[in-house]
């Protein structure tokens, strides 16, 4: 998360390491890290139990599921066990939801589409979008647009693209600007993007949005959905 007042990233919501190394740093930096842990839908009640002891005992705040690892969309009924307990201890629910490059599963396995029944199902959870949706973004605006707790974020893709015209970003940047632009969150990932955090800060700051939705993308919204402050 940045802060448009400061162009510079405050705190970072981590994953994309082992559990336990997110431990660690949640344990060591806990005013600079928000612990994300990935949990497979094939783990059962096994990965039930973690997630209950990675929050309640390492301060863990959010759930993360990739549909594009377990090979299950995101409505699969294997998933319900962890997004009830994700529920239950009132953390964010992160989701993969894009295209994906693999040739040896279905394209859409992380469609947009897949949201919309996780949302009526369980209403009260706050669910991210992770990617964009990219290429689907039209089929991801709708369903944030139909249900209150559902978010989108921007991670894995530069800035400097969502801005072109004919990039596919059109509607985010229409509607993320207005009837949406409480539950978009900027994901920077400048170690898979490879560039710095503060050349792909300034890339979200020269997007043609109000000042005060980029405050929101960069900051406000991620600050309130986990639960973090300045």
């Amino acid at each position: 998360m940045s802060s448009c007042s400061s162009a510079r990233a405050s705190r970072a919501v981590r994953f994309g390491t082992t559990n336990d190394e997110m431990a660690d740093l949640v344990r060591d930096y806990p005013d600079r890290f928000i612990g994300l842990p990935p949990i497979s839908a094939h783990d059962g009640m096994r990965g039930v139990r973690e997630l209950e002891r990675r929050v309640r005992e390492q301060g863990f705040r959010a759930l993360g599921v990739s549909v594009l690892v377990d090979g299950n969309p995101a409505s699969d009924r294997r998933y319900y066990p962890l997004y009830t307990k994700a529920a239950e201890l009132e953390i964010p629910l992160r989701i993969y939801s894009s295209m994906n490059c693999a040739n040896d599963r279905p394209y859409d396995l992380g469609h947009p589409r897949h949201l919309g029944q996780v949302a009526i199902d369980f209403p009260e959870l706050s669910i991210i979008g992770g990617l964009g949706g990219w290429p689907g973004v039209n089929e991801i605006v709708a369903p944030v647009r139909r249900h209150p707790k559902l978010h989108v974020d921007t991670s894995a893709h530069r800035a400097k693209y969502l801005g072109q015209a004919g990039s596919g970003w059109e509607m985010l940047m229409q509607f993320g600007n207005t009837l949406i632009q409480d539950r978009v969150l900027v994901g920077l990932s400048a170690g898979l993007v490879g560039q710095p955090p503060e050349t792909l800060i300034k890339e979200d700051l020269d997007l043609p949005l109000k000042d005060t939705v980029k405050e929101k993308w960069l900051y406000d919204n991620a600050a309130r959905i986990f639960g973090a402050s300045n």
